[in-house]
């Protein structure tokens, strides 16, 4: 039995039980949950933000969110420990493909800036933001475009442990002034938002991109260097 079926034989049942989970869940949710809404609207002014999506997820369940920013680093850990080949381009990316990605990378730069910005009264946020920076280095990929060797090693790293880094950070020194996780001082909440926004659009902005590669961009580099030796 090669190892392929056997993960698929293992991992099959459990992805199964926690699809029904996650079913049965949203199915169990009432119609019309008026006391959550109410209670988030009840709460804004103390939220730091007056856009209720993000006072949701980045004050009041501020550690739902961590965790998924966890889930999404554990993921790329679980990509590279597979140690797959890198991907081989054999040709050069055409003129046309060259030309729109010069042209649309820093677009999608200043889309990601604006979305960022706008997360604090209107739909948009870090994960927005982060999805589109993610599209703005795919793009670059795509073109032939490669990260030097001195960005794949530690500051990549950093950059992609930095969203997570900072909420726990922000976590412990909730503890320290109001005595609870992830909550906020009232009168700061609006510039931890800020931070925990700023930092987390770059970390899943990278850790959408790297899972793209599928391989670390450290390892592309030294297979091309073997091919030019």
């Amino acid at each position: 039995m090669n190892r392929n079926r056997l993960l698929l034989i293992v991992l099959l049942p459990l992805l199964l039980t926690l699809a029904a989970g996650l079913g049965y869940a949203v199915l169990s949710l009432p119609e019309q949950p008026q006391y959550l809404q109410q209670l988030v609207m009840d709460n804004m002014a103390d939220s730091g933000v007056s856009h209720p999506v993000t006072a949701v997820l980045l004050n009041f369940r501020a550690y739902d969110t961590l965790l998924e920013m966890v889930v999404l680093l554990l993921a790329l850990l679980a990509v590279w420990s597979l140690d797959m080949a890198d991907p081989q381009h054999k040709t050069a990316p055409s003129l046309v493909l060259d030309t729109l990605t010069r042209l649309l990378t820093p677009v999608l730069i200043l889309v990601t800036a604006y979305l960022l910005w706008v997360g604090a009264h209107a739909p948009g946020g870090a994960f927005q933001a982060g999805s589109v920076l993610a599209a703005s280095a795919v793009l670059l990929s795509l073109a032939g475009w490669r990260l030097s060797d001195k960005l794949t090693a530690l500051p990549l790293r950093i950059v992609l442990v930095a969203g997570p880094g900072v909420f726990i950070i922000l976590s412990a020194l909730s503890m320290v002034l109001e005595g609870q996780l992830l909550k906020y001082p009232v009168a700061q909440a609006g510039l931890f938002i800020v931070i925990l926004e700023t930092f987390a659009t770059l970390s899943i902005g990278a850790t959408l991109a790297a899972l793209f590669l599928g391989v670390r961009p450290g390892k592309i580099n030294k297979n091309k260097d073997r091919k030019h030796k």
